[in-house]
């Protein structure tokens, strides 16, 4: 497995993002500074995990200003974990103005920032995001190992996932959580993480959330909040459009890697065929349509679609131009299709798919029947 290290390259080119200075954000061991050192080998790199570094510019921010002055306009400087000392965007938005310098400037949360009220520099950088492995920067992309370990760079090329995982938690908990002082309970904290992944993939309830944790359920959003602000989950809001039948409202919540939402579950060496492997097949299709509507720019928008009766699509693209039903059935059957067909009565136009384990590609009357692999092939050579 470590020998895919050399081979591997990212969907994301941040060449062709640097027109102006970006921010670059992910969630912890994303790859962020491996990306930055392959792709920008010559430029100016100031690492602010180094602590003798950090503490430096902590203690004199204008100190960043006397070193990079004399540079030339165009000059592209990274800074590696910038929230480590927010101070330091001053002296960056008077670089860009008066001296016509580039910045890439790299965090794992933008809540550090927001929260403290520092210079995001008025719009002269914008931020750019990096995502776990997607299936097609894997050569040999196995499926199975990503829906029980998920795709966290270190975690699906290591031998032992599973410490990894353990670890990773933790150092969120104790870095991003209690060092920020982001919450005043902890322990409160803690279980919702285990409860969000109870909910992980399905419709959000603050009220039921708040009493399996023992808070206020307004203490449930902000948490919520939390885990979206520090990239380790997202929202996915309810298609909207009604047309005949009353729809359901309430986002649907997804924890930013499928591996991070297993353990938290405690669930291992997934089987095929098993309502555990379902759920966690579905979360890693959504996830891998998440970071593909971002990694394209797309200006499409990806929800859910569920009637108040029941009838469900797991996934719209844009307003009913795809809709994509996620089943990790190995035969695809007509009870399969319910949702799907529903939807189509109400969004005739949309093209219907229905993504599965199933090797078979084959059309059911007007709705597609794509074998997973080939799903996301097609959706990662932009043919979809």
């Amino acid at each position: 497995m470590i020998r895919l290290k050399s081979m591997l390259q990212r969907i994301l080119n941040l060449k062709d993002e640097i027109d102006s200075s970006i921010f670059l954000f992910g969630a912890r061991q994303t790859g962020k500074s491996t990306i930055l050192r392959q792709q920008f080998p010559q430029s100016i790199y100031i690492d602010l995990l180094d602590n003798s570094v950090k503490e430096r510019y902590r203690r004199r921010p204008s100190l960043l200003y006397e070193a990079l002055m004399e540079k030339a306009e165009g000059t592209l400087v990274i800074i590696d974990e910038i929230p480590e000392v927010p101070d330091l965007l001053n002296e960056v938005h008077r670089l860009i103005v008066e001296k016509k310098l580039v910045f890439i400037l790299c965090g794992s949360s933008a809540r550090k920032l927001k929260r403290k009220g520092h210079n995001t520099l008025g719009g002269r950088a914008f931020p750019v995001y990096l995502y776990p492995f997607v299936s097609s920067e894997i050569p040999d992309f196995d499926i199975d190992r990503a829906v029980t370990y998920g795709m966290i760079p270190p975690h699906y090329l290591a031998k032992n996932p599973s410490r990894l995982l353990a670890g990773y938690i933790d150092i969120y908990l104790k870095e991003e959580i209690k060092e920020e002082a982001l919450v005043r309970n902890l322990d409160a904290f803690h279980r919702f993480l285990e409860v969000a992944a109870l909910t992980d993939g399905e419709i959000v309830n603050n009220n039921n959330i708040a009493q399996d944790c023992g808070v206020h359920a307004t203490t449930v959003n902000a948490y919520f909040d939390i885990l979206e602000d520090t990239l380790m989950g997202y929202r996915i809001p309810a298609f909207r459009k009604v047309m005949k039948r009353r729809l359901m409202q309430a986002p649907k919540f997804y924890y930013f890697d499928i591996g991070v939402a297993n353990h938290l579950l405690h669930r291992k060496q997934l089987v095929r065929g098993t309502p555990e492997y379902g759920h966690a097949f579905e979360h890693f299709v959504i996830q891998e349509l998440y970071a593909w509507l971002h990694y394209t720019h797309s200006d499409e928008t990806l929800s859910y679609w569920r009637t108040y009766t029941g009838l469900e699509v797991d996934a719209v693209i844009g307003d009913a131009k795809v809709a994509i039903e996620i089943k990790s059935v190995e035969e695809v059957l007509a009870k399969h299709l319910k949702g799907l067909k529903a939807f189509g009565e109400e969004h005739p136009q949309s093209r219907k798919i229905i993504v599965s384990l199933d090797r078979i590609n084959r059309r059911i009357g007007d709705i597609e029947c794509i074998f997973v692999l080939d799903f996301l092939k097609e959706l990662w050579d932009k043919r979809f």
